[in-house]
């Protein structure tokens, strides 16, 4: 799929975009960079380390409404674009269901704390069991899974792909070959905790710059080198679009640091599901596949730029007419 790298300008206008397109499959094949995703996860977090995309999947055609609120607030996190894409999406469907749904833009950090307190409902894009995990064992237990959708997610250290390191511990010997700078993205982001906590420490890397800012000024600084024909070492993730747009390539990590192979889930406030059955269950079924999703991002980044996720989902819907009600029956695969 190709990627316009005109719409990286967008992206660094609007500001409230990361555009993250679909590099991985979402199938149960091992991530490249080596495992350590079981060995990373350690107590709330470990009992998501196995993603099933079909645990708890039900019709949920005649399920009861509940007695919930009908207005239902989904929280996307700012800079990760595949949780835009679902929390639209979900949006579309719950508008559809008979709820008012509207989408709330936030960091990870204030997206959990909110779904803790209920200023939002649910959130779609809890990455364990590594990248959130910290998150999950402060507020676990008030909060409520609701099925994972995508099990074959990784965060990555990505480099221009001429440049000498291959493996993350080389960066170790070859650090003045980057600047000594490691470019990250938002500081409350939860890649950027296992980059401090766990892969830094894991490869003695303390003496490198971790520069931390945004999803923005991280792919700028790719863009920056690329022009420049200089070398640049950034946090990045998979699925995201810029390995289609620019001529990079990812670390190896022997010792698993960043985690390895995870799966993205929905969790919602503590008794959301006994209050709103049906939208619970709709949120269960939810499954996109690798293809729909780069569809879905791609409409919105690129012919919408950012600015209108709405008409995007619309738009998409109308090229996927079966998707709404195999969700709504359970029958994505």
């Amino acid at each position: 799929m190709k990627r316009k790298l005109g719409i990286f300008a967008a992206a660094i206008t609007v500001g409230a975009l990361a555009l993250s397109g679909c590099g991985a499959s979402n199938s149960n094949s091992d991530s490249a960079g080596g495992g350590g995703t079981e060995a990373s996860a350690s107590g709330a977090a470990s009992k998501y380390a196995n993603c099933s995309l079909t645990d708890g999947v039900a019709d949920a055609t005649s399920a009861s409404a509940g007695s919930g609120d009908k207005n239902i607030t989904i929280g996307a996190f700012s800079g990760w674009d595949e949780s835009t894409a679902t929390a639209y999406l979900m949006k579309n469907i719950l508008t559809k269901n008979g709820y008012t749904a509207n989408v709330k833009t936030l960091d990870a950090a204030a997206a959990f704390t909110a779904t803790t307190k209920g200023d939002v409902d649910v959130i779609t894009d809890v990455w364990l069991p590594t990248t959130h995990k910290t998150y999950i064992e402060q507020y676990g237990d008030q909060m409520e899974p609701l099925g994972c959708w995508y099990d074959n997610a990784k965060l990555t250290i990505a480099v221009n792909s001429s440049s000498p390191a291959k493996s993350i511990e080389d960066l170790k010997s070859m650090g003045g070959d980057y600047n000594n700078t490691l470019v990250g993205i938002e500081p409350g982001a939860g890649e950027t905790g296992v980059v401090k906590d766990d892969m830094i420490p894991a490869y003695g890397l303390q003496n490198m710059t971790f520069t931390t800012s945004s999803t923005a000024a991280m792919l700028a600084s790719i863009k920056k080198a690329e022009a420049e024909k200089t070398n640049v070492a950034v946090t990045l993730w998979k699925p995201h679009w810029a390995y289609s747009a620019f001529d990079i390539r990812d670390l190896d990590d022997p010792k698993g640091a960043m985690g390895g192979k995870e799966g993205i889930w929905n969790f919602a406030t503590k008794g959301f599901g006994e209050s709103n059955p049906k939208a619970a269950q709709l949120f269960k079924n939810l499954i996109v596949p690798d293809q729909e999703l780069s569809d879905l991002e791609d409409l919105m980044t690129q012919k919408y730029q950012g600015n209108n996720p709405d008409a995007a989902v619309n738009e998409w819907l109308t090229t996927h007419p079966d998707f709404a009600n195999q969700l709504q029956t359970g029958a994505l695969k």
